[in-house]
């Protein structure tokens, strides 16, 4: 049984173990929590490649307790010649899933890492070089990294979709077998790219001759994206969406992404909480809550530039108090909608002085689009799949438009002082988790580890599935279950720690200097402490 890990000088929590490690290094050398982030990024990002990656986009909340956080936005936007039109005469209906022409959006995570570090050095005292901060990722990239279950498990299940993309079997499929668990994987492009990266500064990325030598190979593959694309691209620090829940006030991610979702769900239920967590009352509340929010998200949530309502205008009481009539605690809602899909890593960071970091990067589905660049080894992500083609539709697609995101991390700070940063991997599943976690712990006092073991569930459709029903962990008591199915909620059973319920985690920093963490045992990953 997994425990809550205490200290009071320094904690990472993170999805693989060599990442968190990586990011406790340099807190052991006196670096600040974004520092330690950075680090740890750049090492799940060699560590965990069907999640994550250089090619990929992140999203960052950076705070201390008793001030409003900092949000980082470090996600691509579609290419200037990736237009609707562009799509049909290829004979597309739809955007496609992989290869190539799912590679239309800039990767954003690398210009985030340096957004990240700039605000380190102007606000927060930081000091490390950047080459220090990458050089565990550097070492992991070109020496090897075991291969994991999940990874294994994601190489043979997607083999079908991605074999036959450029690039992709060269490094997953060699000898035309998928990776063993354990086997060492080592990726020499990504070493040189990042060790390139280190010398001459992140800007390259998008405006040097990494930028142009990424650009040609998209070109030379089919992708629509150029090098203008990616010259244009800038990360954004933004002001996060924030909502008062039960006397603490939460914070997420605006537009773009889904965060306004997972303020809703939390904003809705703190209306008519159950008496306890993990009862029927307490999930049967949360499913419903996740319903109403996921309308909104739906039919509102797109690039903030094409919205016709803030996404702060939702969290209004007036606007709560209008959606929490549409719900019922005695019977589930018909739940017909589509669903999210996406893969991705959540990561928080904690230092001595309670600056903590709340972080989330993605390539979208398992391993993105399937491109690996043949020059700098970068996997490109198909973010751009939930782009829709049709002229009138919510996210639709234009040139230029930022994406919809279901990655966004989350932070709170409790009504007694503690500030807790917690997020999951998992498309649909991530307001879900998060409000199970934040639920159980902040507003029904559950143990903080206990609060990421306990038994999950996932309304939606999950990796390989189209049904968007209710998935639920089988450790569950089966009384709740039946009284479920009473309510009239269609359930679909799953194993007892399903991956697909997320790879979650937590810090939480309290007023006298002590941490908690919390990692999920779904994962590979650890907290590690000072």
């Amino acid at each position: 049984m997994l425990q809550t890990k205490r200290s009071y000088g320094g904690m990472v929590t993170a999805p693989h173990h060599l990442a968190a490690q990586a990011g406790l290094a340099v807190l052991s050398e006196g670096g600040n929590a974004i520092e330690a982030m950075i680090a740890s990024a750049a090492t799940i990002a060699v560590a965990y490649p069907h999640m994550n990656g250089l090619g990929g986009d992140s999203f960052w909340l950076v705070g201390r307790a008793g001030s409003m956080p900092v949000g980082i936005q470090a996600c691509g936007r579609a290419a200037m010649a990736a237009d609707r039109g562009w799509y049909r005469q290829r004979g597309c209906s739809s955007i496609p899933g992989r290869g190539p022409l799912a590679a239309l959006t800039v990767a954003g995570t690398v210009d985030g890492w340096q957004k990240a570090y700039e605000l380190s050095r102007d606000r927060h005292d930081g000091r490390l070089p950047m080459a220090r901060l990458l050089e565990p990722a550097i070492r992991h990239a070109e020496e090897g990294v075991a291969v994991t279950s999940t990874l294994h498990e994601n190489i043979r299940k997607k083999r079908h979709e991605l074999e036959s993309v450029p690039g992709y079997a060269e490094v997953y499929l060699p000898q035309g077998i998928p990776l063993a668990v354990g086997a060492r994987l080592r990726q020499p492009r990504v070493a040189e790219t990042l060790r390139r990266l280190a010398k001459v500064g992140l800007a390259d990325f998008y405006r040097g001759e990494l930028a142009r030598s990424m650009a040609a190979d998209l070109e030379r593959v089919g992708s629509p994206l150029r090098l203008a694309d990616l010259e244009r691209h800038q990360a954004a620090l933004v002001t996060p969406l924030s909502v008062e829940v039960s006397g603490h006030k939460i914070f997420n991610m605006p537009p773009p992404t889904q965060g306004l979702a997972s303020l809703l769900i939390l904003a809705l239920y703190a209306r008519r909480m159950a008496d306890e967590a993990d009862g029927v009352d307490h999930l049967h509340r949360l499913v419903e809550c996740t319903k109403a929010a996921f309308r909104i998200r739906n039919n509102h949530v797109t690039d903030p530039d094409y919205m016709k309502r803030p996404a702060a205008e939702f969290l209004s009481e007036e606007s709560l108090a209008a959606l929490h009539e549409t719900v019922s605690d005695r019977r589930a809602a018909p739940w017909p909608d589509p669903s999210k899909p996406g893969d991705t890593v959540w990561l928080a960071a904690t230092d001595r002085s309670g600056l903590s970091v709340s972080f989330i990067q993605s390539v979208y589905w398992e391993f993105g689009s399937g491109v690996i660049l043949p020059e700098s080894g970068v996997t490109w992500q198909n973010r751009g799949t939930s782009f829709s083609l049709g002229d009138t539709d919510t996210n639709r697609l234009d040139p230029g438009r930022l994406p919809f995101h279901t990655i966004q991390p989350a932070m709170a700070e409790l009504g007694d002082g503690r500030l807790i940063s917690y997020g999951t991997m998992g498309g649909e599943g991530q307001p879900q988790t998060q409000a199970a976690i934040f639920s159980r712990y902040a507003m029904h006092g559950q143990e903080l580890q206990s609060a990421i073991t306990a038994p999950r569930w996932l309304l939606g459709r999950t990796w390989g599935e189209e049904n968007n029903n209710l998935k639920i962990e089988s450790r569950f008591d089966p009384a709740i279950i039946d009284r479920l199915h009473a309510l009239g909620h269609d359930i679909q059973m799953a194993g007892p720690f399903e991956e697909f319920m997320g790879h979650a985690g937590a810090i939480v920093w309290h007023p006298d200097g002590l941490m908690e963490g919390a990692s999920d045992p779904r994962s590979d990953g650890v907290v590690a402490t000072r």
